[in-house]
């Protein structure tokens, strides 16, 4: 979920074009399980599925539209979560339980001939099978993918901060509260939405946030933006209740340290909120890592896509093509430098 904090931060829109020649760190859980969700039937809300019942949603998200971002000259790097920190544990067992229940009234949407499309959505769910096809089918394509050793969006941040990559791409603001320079949401779901519930079609476009301009709007430091998330509720910690972002600015700006904050202040026993502070400040990450893109493996593709998840043979072919044109065209004009930050 992350934290809620949009409603105060500064943003403008871009397009995809305006990031042509940029590397991207995306925040692989944060992405697929965005492709988990919105690539279902519309009535009852059936994920996309193989011959032999294998969820296959993710798999059509990563190749189709992370091919859109390489045709557009952007070069993403997926970077996967590793082992959460111990006081993220409650969120963890919150977040199942909320699934458990929306499956529940997926079920029961299904038996009654309902909508259950919101319902299906709410109860998507990672597994270990669906995460090792899709680093595969990362690999299969040439496309750099990182195992973090802990949180994806602390990793994209820290690469960022390296100069590395351009930007976090993720839905959600955590990156910035890691200090990641640059966020860009909405990279995966460009182009047309329709509303929820609605016959209405809005045009998405990507949105490029920088932590200087959120910092100097908002006439905070990093630790304060921190001290925000805080008050608000992250997925390490509760907010405090009857506190939103507004609120929590107000609170931040009066108090100016955490120190000071804590003393005015009293957040839930059960967590010990120096602690979450000091987990955005200095989270675990790794140098251990290489950001060039491979050349994609037609053969290999096509077996994997079509003969093993049922995917049509023809716009997969098409797709293949223009990733090695792709590759092939940057290949030619220094594969290690034609990518910027």
């Amino acid at each position: 979920m992350g934290v809620q904090i949009s409603s105060i931060i500064p943003s403008k829109e871009i397009e995809l074009t305006d990031l042509s020649g940029k590397k991207i760190a995306i925040d692989a859980f944060n992405t697929i399980f965005q492709f988990l969700s919105i690539i279902r039937d519309r009535m009852t809300g059936e994920p996309l599925k193989d011959h032999s019942g294998n969820i296959t949603s993710h798999l059509s998200g990563l190749f189709y539209r992370t091919a859109n971002l390489i045709e557009a000259g952007i070069m993403p790097i997926f970077v996967f979560d590793g082992a959460y920190p111990e006081f993220k544990k409650k969120t963890i067992e919150e977040r199942e339980r909320v699934r458990e229940e929306a499956r529940k009234k997926w079920e029961e949407a299904v038996r009654k001939g309902e909508k259950a499309i919101k319902y299906a959505q709410a109860a998507s769910q990672m597994d270990e099978k669906i995460l090792e096809s899709s680093k595969k089918i990362l690999e299969l394509m040439g496309i750099p993918w990182i195992q973090a050793p802990s949180e994806g969006e602390a990793q994209c941040s820290y690469m960022c901060k390296k100069n590395d990559v351009f930007a976090t791409g993720s839905q959600d603001a955590d990156s910035l509260l890691f200090g990641s320079p640059r966020l860009v949401r909405n990279l995966s779901i460009s182009g047309r939405k329709k509303l929820p519930g609605k016959e209405v079609y809005i045009e998405v476009k990507p949105q490029l946030i920088e932590l200087q301009n959120v910092l100097k709007t908002l006439d905070l430091t990093r630790e304060q933006l921190i001290m925000i998330g805080l008050l608000i509720g992250t997925d390490y910690n509760e907010g405090i209740e009857g506190i939103g972002p507004k609120t929590a600015l107000k609170l931040v700006r009066e108090h100016k340290t955490l120190e000071k904050l804590l003393t005015a202040i009293e957040f839930p026993a059960e967590i010990d909120i120096e602690r979450v502070y000091n987990f955005f400040l200095n989270p675990p990450v790794t140098d251990e890592y290489t950001i060039q893109p491979k050349e994609p493996n037609k053969e290999k593709l096509i077996k994997f896509m079509v003969d093993e998840h049922d995917f049509a043979i023809d716009r997969v072919e098409k797709v293949i093509d223009k990733l090695k044109e792709s590759y092939n065209r940057t290949k030619q004009v220094d594969l290690k430098g034609w990518f910027g930050r």
